[in-house]
């Protein structure tokens, strides 16, 4: 799950994390009386959407006055950002960060993630703040500096200071840059997050260690666990159909092809949309609907994948393990009889009560397709839509 950058920097504080001070702001009025109950010489004006790339985009402003933030809050509230991040349909701001400017002596990143490689926590640090780290990872791979993380014992205060002197911390503030960097480590593994990433950090004039952005994922599967974080989901920046989806235990992911698939079991997923592809066409999404759907499971399934106005047909590819085929084959039926079903649909069923389920289609009175195999399947409907 994503959070906001305002909403990020807010968990952070709670571990003595230090961050600028900000206001969120709903409107351009919100905005300038945010500003000026901030009553700094320089406000900063951010776009808030789950993506990175903002300044880039236009989604970030510098203003000296009063004036200045009214202007830039009229300029990119109701504006549709485009980043690298959104892809070509952007994403929509509906509300600012109203943040203090600061006096930046020097920017650096700093990122906590779950190294799969080692299965333990890293560390990552670079003076190359302010830039994306994977530009970096890629141009100057030197610059970047790790210490991976002993579950037992957590980061360590010489790791901290260690990649403070790499990324050549002013000596002065390399105590407050290791204060940092634990504290941002504290809260990683409190919050479960999955991601945790200041870019950039800074240092300033005055002598600070700062968090001058914030971006914080967390494990979905650990929310439960946090229902502080689970009421700063917003809504706006997600899919409605994964949206949807998750409200019936569906793992269901959007794509931009047109044609639907219905599986159960995550690798077999994953090998239907390859399948699909090698016979060339497109998956309009991913969905696993998991070891033990019901009938109302599927159904619900079968609405999400039509709410997409590009799906031009589609495939259900089951394996009956778990699963028992006469369920989805029910499943199936109840939804095409509900929702009027008009586009191609084929069906591959194998494993527990197959024959049982095939009987449930065949009698059905739909026009459904069969296929013997996953390959028989993904030609067929691959032909069907074309």
């Amino acid at each position: 799950m994503n959070i906001h950058e305002y909403q990020g920097k807010q968990v952070l504080k709670q571990y003595g994390v230090a961050v600028p001070n900000g206001k969120v702001a709903y409107t351009v009025e919100e905005a300038v009386e945010a500003a000026k109950s901030l009553g700094s010489q320089v406000t900063v004006v951010k776009a808030q959407i789950h993506a990175g790339g903002r300044g880039k985009a236009g989604g970030v402003k510098v203003a000296k006055n009063l004036d200045e933030v009214r202007a830039y809050a009229e300029e990119i509230l109701g504006k549709v950002l485009v980043t690298h991040q959104t892809g070509p349909e952007g994403k929509e701001v509906k509300r600012l960060l109203i943040e203090e400017g600061c006096d930046i002596r020097k920017e650096y990143y700093v990122g906590v993630v779950v190294d799969r490689a080692t299965g333990r926590v890293v560390m990552m640090a670079s003076e190359e703040g302010g830039t994306e780290i994977e530009e970096v990872a890629a141009a100057t791979p030197e610059k970047i500096f790790k210490e991976i993380v002993d579950p037992a014992v957590g980061l360590q205060v010489f790791q901290a200071r260690r990649l403070a002197y790499a990324i050549n911390i002013p000596k002065e503030l390399v105590n407050k840059a290791g204060q940092f960097m634990m504290a941002l480590y504290t809260a990683f593994v409190d919050k479960d997050c999955s991601i945790a990433e200041i870019n950039p950090l800074v240092v300033t004039g005055d002598g600070n260690v700062m968090a001058l952005d914030a971006k914080l994922n967390f494990d979905s599967n650990a929310l439960f666990r946090h229902k502080d974080i689970q009421e700063l989901r917003d809504l706006d920046e997600e899919d409605e159909k994964e949206i949807e989806a998750s409200k019936y235990d569906l793992s269901y992911v959007a794509l931009d092809g047109n044609i639907g698939c219905m599986v159960n079991g995550a690798g077999l997923a994953m090998a239907t949309m390859d399948i699909i592809k090698h016979y060339g066409g497109d998956p309009a999404n991913f969905l696993d609907v998991g070891g033990g759907a019901t009938t109302e499971k599927v159904t619900e399934a079968f609405k999400i994948i039509l709410s997409d106005k590009h799906v031009k047909g589609i495939f259900v590819n089951i394996f009956g393990g778990i699963m028992r085929c006469d369920v989805i084959a029910e499943g199936v039926v109840e939804a095409a009889k509900q929702l009027g079903l008009t586009r191609p649909l084929v069906v591959r069923l194998e494993g527990t009560n197959v024959d049982l389920g095939k009987k449930i289609l065949a009698e059905s009175g739909l026009n459904i397709v069969p296929a013997d195999s996953m390959a028989d399947g993904a030609q067929k409907i691959v032909s069907l839509v074309k």
